[in-house]
């Protein structure tokens, strides 16, 4: 009798069969060729057999192209491989993976009819990454051997590998995947059993959000996904991303998601069952949130929802003159970048000495581009000296745009829109940076509330492309007209929405950040391997906590609590360890130590 799995160390992994070569599987199996493991790739269509080795010759060839591999290498990736519509050809693989359809039927009658023909320490994987692993594994005849590896699309390309165990998984065959991980170049992170495991589980929320948001009218499509490639530098907008996936994966998906945990944010939006049933499921059928030139195509091309570029809307006022009020690096940086587009800005603060300081601020960085070849000395002397200083908001008098970047307070806020008011001429254009108020609180500080507007800046903001223009419920027409004209004269990218808490990228950036901090609340999975998860198999530039100590967790924090009271979800409460940890001074980075423990400057 063979000795139970958990007591057998395994040899490595040599022969791998792939059961399902639809593009997933096709891609692992061009890994495992390259790597030089035996492959067995099996499909039940002889057509999706025949079209899976035709893209590796295909991929394989481009490589040589590109001086990836040798001829030689070519021909031996292609000789490792071999293809069947008969499972029976798995009967001498060290390890099985399926990558099946999304169905536990279609999985579990695999696995059933697996048990009858590898040999009982043969490993079998799924790549699923909605469905239950130890359910899959429950109904297997040895489900010791059962477990998850989640590979990311395109295969080849992508480094993540999610390892995930249920509780009746063998660590040996933990321990085996994950050297094969290794081996094959990937970075396997472990993870515990739950629809979507690390990368998903965050991803799709973020992504249901954003459709919801797109349902609900509160922005463009285009607009809700250039404010996040813009805003957080992500490859992909979100609208966008549900189209490549399919928006019926993403559907299915986030059904498992929300079965498993009951939270509102993973029950999908009902636009994605309304865009599935129709057959409206992204680029794979040539239409979903976009129309694409052709099905299985990356071209967007016009619709009837495609903003018209001539933009036949009122006239903006003239901006000449520019006031910026604040000292900190906000207000400093949007300073330096009006006075770059040719502005005259006034640089206000609560006294002399900090608006002197502020400048000084611009000076450096000014030199830094100057050091850096961006700019001559002389480009950058003129620039500074647009910009002039002054203790007193009474130096706005004249200024044509007054821009306020103080403390995120709102009682503070408005204060300053008051005195704003008494002394900017009639028709300026006030305009708050908040990231998290609302614009209508300090519209109604004014006598004006038809001439104030929001225009979110993001950190930092000579650098960032993005400005969120928020009009309330009273703004006038050539006032946002005029905001939309000094943001392509200064050379943002301007994305329209409401007045509501978070905007865009805040409303859907704080509840990702937040679910990645239950994640690790409940010990699900690990800091690094959350992080690596994120920007290994999202493409994202920073992980979660990387970017929650860069934020600073009591700005976090805050941003939440702004959020969940203003929807009123339960799912948007801050997780209790990030309010742990602001209640024991963690902030961040500019404390020493938050999530992370950082080296004191």
């Amino acid at each position: 009798m063979a000795a139970p799995l958990s007591d057998t160390p395994l040899s490595p992994l040599q022969t791998i069969a792939v059961i399902g070569l639809g593009t997933m599987g096709s891609g692992i199996a061009e890994v495992l060729a390259t790597a030089g493991r035996d492959v067995i790739g099996v499909d039940v269509s002889e057509a999706q057999t025949a079209a899976a080795v035709a893209a590796l010759e295909a991929s394989t060839a481009r490589s040589v192209r590109r001086g990836r591999l040798t001829e030689q290498e070519r021909t031996d990736v292609l000789a490792r491989v071999r293809v069947s519509t008969d499972l029976r050809t798995a009967a001498d693989a060290d390890l099985v993976i399926e990558v099946a359809p999304e169905s536990y039927e279609v999985k579990q009658q695999i696995f059933r009819e697996l048990d009858g023909i590898v040999r009982p320490g043969t490993i079998l994987a799924t790549g699923t990454n909605a469905l239950s692993v130890t359910r899959l594994a429950a109904d297997s005849a040895h489900p010791e051997r059962v477990l998850g590896l989640h590979f990311f699309n395109p295969a080849p390309a992508m480094k993540l590998i999610e390892v995930v165990s249920s509780v009746l998984t063998a660590p040996a065959a933990v321990t085996a995947v994950t050297d094969l991980a290794l081996d094959l170049g990937k970075e396997p992170v472990a993870v515990g059993d739950r629809p979507g495991f690390v990368a998903d589980g965050l991803l799709f929320g973020y992504l249901n959000q954003a459709a919801a948001m797109y349902e609900a009218r509160y922005a463009s499509r285009e607009d809700i996904d250039a404010a996040m490639r813009l805003g957080c530098g992500l490859p992909m907008g979100p609208l966008a991303l549900l189209d490549l996936i399919g928006v019926d994966t993403a559907r299915t998906v986030l059904e498992a998601m929300y079965a498993e945990s009951h939270d509102r944010l993973h029950a999908p939006a009902p636009i994605l069952k309304q865009l599935s049933e129709a057959g409206l499921t992204g680029r794979k059928s040539g239409r979903g949130f976009y129309t694409y030139e052709t099905p299985g195509g990356a071209t967007v091309v016009p619709d009837a929802l495609t903003p018209l570029s001539d933009g036949a809307g009122a006239a903006g006022r003239v901006v000449s003159s520019v006031g910026v009020a604040g000292s900190g690096t906000m207000a400093s940086g949007i300073a330096e970048v009006f006075a770059k587009a040719g502005y005259d800005v006034v640089l206000a603060a609560r006294s002399e000495e900090k608006a002197q300081t502020a400048k000084a601020r611009i000076g450096k960085s000014l030199a830094r581009s100057v050091d850096k070849g961006r700019l001559t000395a002389e480009a950058a002397a003129q620039i500074l000296d647009r910009i002039t200083p002054a203790g007193s908001y009474d130096a706005f008098a004249d200024v044509d745009l007054a821009l306020e970047a103080v403390a995120e307070d709102l009682e503070v806020k408005q204060q300053l829109f008051a005195t704003l008011d008494k002394v900017c001429k009639p028709g300026a254009v006030l305009a708050t940076t908040t990231s998290s108020l609302p614009v209508v609180a300090c519209a109604r500080a004014t006598s004006r509330p038809q001439d104030v507007i929001g225009m979110h800046f993001f950190n930092p903001a000579p650098a960032m492309k993005l400005v969120e223009v928020v009009r309330t419920v009273l703004t006038a027409e050539d006032v946002h007209a005029t905001v939309h004209e000094v943001c392509a004269r200064i050379k943002k990218h301007a994305v329209d929405c409401g007045d509501r808490a978070g905007f865009i990228v805040n409303a859907l950036l704080f509840p990702y950040l937040n679910n990645a901090i239950k994640m690790v609340q409940d010990h699900y999975a690990t800091l690094d391997d959350i992080d690596a998860a994120m920007k290994l198999g999202g493409g994202y530039p920073m992980g979660p906590f990387e970017l929650l100590d860069v934020v600073g967790l009591d700005v976090s924090l805050a941003i939440e609590k702004v959020l969940h009271r203003e929807f009123r979800d339960p799912g948007l409460a801050p997780a209790p360890l990030l309010e742990h940890l602001v209640a024991a001074g963690c902030l961040g980075r500019k404390t020493g130590r938050g999530f992370r423990e950082y080296a004191r400057r």
